[in-house]
């Protein structure tokens, strides 16, 4: 029961009755407390996340530097080190990854709508059926989202895993409803004319 303690994160009696389920199987007991955690998270999700701390990272001698804020919903979990590595981790990634906004939504409609009518030019005269042209279209804006949205982008230390499932993740174990409302990166000249 430690083990799966030490792996999950989950508490003493989420971890028996896993195992119970699982037969003692600790693999499949670490699946299904992740399957219970998802869910948890998912609920937590509408739960004010009103604490957290801005995390930071200065990169490459100094010429990149970001902020970002991850909220928690109390300031108990803004000091563990979990979640100080979280915040941490998204920093980084933001200086790697050079993401445009944290979610899909944050996307000004116009830019999106002009990214749909570039991919639907782009089989303007192909002679397929209009709604394959739409499939087509919607899975080369997914692709898009992945590039520029936060959230949406696979981890720059581990591309199995999204930022937003890392933020899901950091919910189930710390039991509270973890996001990232916003961020900010520097790079050293990107703002001077001429640059």
């Amino acid at each position: 029961m430690k083990e799966l303690r030490d792996k999950t994160g989950a508490g003493m009696m989420d971890c028996k009755t896993a195992l119970d389920e699982a037969n003692g199987d600790l693999d499949k007991a670490v699946e299904l407390l992740r399957k219970k955690g998802l869910a948890q998270a998912a609920k937590r999700a509408g739960r004010v996340a009103k604490d957290g701390m801005i995390g930071h990272y200065i990169h490459m001698g100094g010429k990149v530097g970001v902020l970002v804020e991850v909220n928690c919903e109390t300031d108990f979990v803004a000091r563990t080190p979990d979640f100080q590595t979280l915040s941490k981790e998204i920093a980084m990634h933001i200086a790697a990854a050079s993401p445009l906004v944290v979610r899909r939504e944050d996307l000004p409609a116009a830019l999106v709508d002009k990214e749909r009518e570039i991919y639907r030019a782009q089989f303007a005269g192909s002679g397929k059926p209009a709604n394959v042209i739409d499939k087509i279209v919607e899975g080369k804006l997914d692709s898009y989202y992945a590039q520029v949205c936060l959230m949406d982008q696979p981890s720059v230390r581990d591309p199995n895993v999204t930022i937003k499932q890392m933020v899901a993740a950091a919910t189930a174990k710390t039991g509270e409803n973890v996001t990232v409302t916003r961020f900010v990166r520097f790079k050293l000249g990107e703002s001077i004319e001429g640059a």
